[in-house]
């Protein structure tokens, strides 16, 4: 089954030889190769500000994320790639989405005081590769893969995205070039089967 996938570079520089960006690129490869549709959304691209009040959460972004969001929005699969910085998703990746949720566009909370809030997001499926210069074995048991559980469980899970799998690339800034390329082809695999 075809399907529209909107794949987010969460590298805060947009430089694009950085191998998050590569890894970005081949998984849309595969997918354009097998007809899904591609939008993507860098966020190294993008002039973020960071929410310092309850207040502005609840109104919408301004641009240029209420058009980034949209590409989100009109997915069936979203793709999040980023590097491991500091045990956690690097600040400008958590400011888009951030910014993103604003207006309840994740999660509805109209009426939350009286039952959940609204998952959004239901009907999408996700994928998460995250890069790391520590083997990815380390992150998983002495770190026990705590900011990934975060986004799989808080960000994506309670916004309603459904399966959300996920990619650990440990070593990777010792890696050889083979083992960069079997990566880049793992993803490729990955877009072209939309998964």
């Amino acid at each position: 089954m075809l399907k529209n996938i909107c794949i987010i570079n969460g590298h805060p520089d947009a430089n694009r030889h950085r191998f998050v960006a590569g890894l970005c690129d081949a998984y849309a490869e595969g997918a354009a190769k097998a007809g899904h549709g591609v939008s993507r959304i860098n966020i190294g691209e993008l002039d973020l500000s960071f929410l310092e009040n309850a207040a502005d959460f609840a109104t919408p972004p301004g641009q240029p994320v209420l058009d980034e969001r949209e590409k989100i929005l009109a997915a069936d699969h979203l793709v999040l790639a980023f590097p491991l910085w500091l045990g956690s998703m690097p600040s400008k990746a958590r400011a888009f989405f951030e910014q993103a949720a604003r207006g309840d566009f994740f999660l509805n909370t109209m009426n939350s005081e009286k039952a959940w809030p609204k998952r959004m997001m239901k009907g999408r499926s996700a994928r998460i590769i995250v890069t790391m210069g520590m083997p990815g074995l380390v992150y998983k048991t002495l770190m026990d893969g705590g900011a990934l559980k975060a986004i799989e469980r808080g960000m994506l899970g309670m916004s309603g995205f459904k399966p959300i799998h996920h990619t650990i690339l440990g070593g990777v800034e010792s890696a050889t070039d083979h083992k960069r390329h079997e990566w880049l082809s793992e993803a490729r695999e990955m877009g072209h089967k939309g998964h």
